[in-house]
């Protein structure tokens, strides 16, 4: 975490750093991460879906655009790809450059 850094105080030197004491640092570092602020575990974790979680009364609406002239779709990946992404085809199917 990074703590806020105040530009309207004055800039310390080198020989100010080299001061510093152990105890003044790690006091400083205690004061500093005391104040950040407190996440609840379990307010946190309800907003996350677990995989495998039961969707069946969830509806999706997704709308499905055709396939264009321009385009084809991998018999390996069965993704669809610009007619620029054709590397060739096997056994009459298209396969894209990067399943070939």
């Amino acid at each position: 975490m990074t703590s806020a850094t105040d530009y309207d105080a004055p800039r310390r030197t080198a020989i100010d750093l080299e001061e510093d004491s152990l105890e003044e640092l790690k006091a400083r570092r205690a004061s500093s991460q005391s104040a950040a602020v407190d996440v609840d575990e379990a307010e946190a974790a309800e907003a996350f879906e677990l995989p495998g979680a039961d969707l069946s009364d969830e509806e999706l609406s997704v709308p499905v655009v055709p396939m264009r002239a321009n385009e084809f779709r991998c018999s390996r990946c069965f993704l669809v790809h610009h007619r620029t992404q054709l590397a060739g085809q096997r056994n009459g199917a298209d396969i894209c450059r990067e399943c070939s």
